[in-house]
């Protein structure tokens, strides 16, 4: 039986500035709690697991900025891996593969995150 997808209001869609800071959430992912942040990029809405390829860890230097100063590229604070904002891919640096992507929508103002098998809301 196929999953049902859930759509979760994550924000605002101004709380999303292009290339600023990143709206924080928490996911289950695998079965584990993790972190996740949502950015905008050339006008877009993406989102992603806040942990590096290289090194399973939080990415982010200063809370919620991934960003390089040219706002071109999202970075990992210990170790430099960069990755593309729009897909998550690996653009350089000690990286291996892209960033877990986590889907997005935007309609009527709000921003929401979807569900999937591996991807569920954290129970309180």
């Amino acid at each position: 039986m196929p999953l049902t997808v859930e759509r979760i209001v994550l924000c605002a869609s101004d709380a999303l500035q292009e290339g600023a800071n990143a709206v924080p959430f928490d996911v289950v992912y695998a079965g584990h709690a993790c972190r996740a942040f949502a950015i905008r990029f050339e006008g877009q809405v993406h989102a992603y697991l806040n942990r590096c390829t290289h090194v399973a860890m939080e990415m982010d230097y200063q809370p919620d900025r991934f960003f390089d100063d040219t706002g071109r590229w999202l970075l990992c604070a210990t170790h430099g891996a960069a990755y593309a904002p729009d897909s998550g891919a690996c653009a350089g640096g000690p990286c291996r593969g892209g960033l877990v992507k986590i889907s997005l929508s935007e309609s009527a103002g709000l921003v929401h995150w979807h569900t999937a098998d591996n991807l569920k809301p954290v129970e309180f």
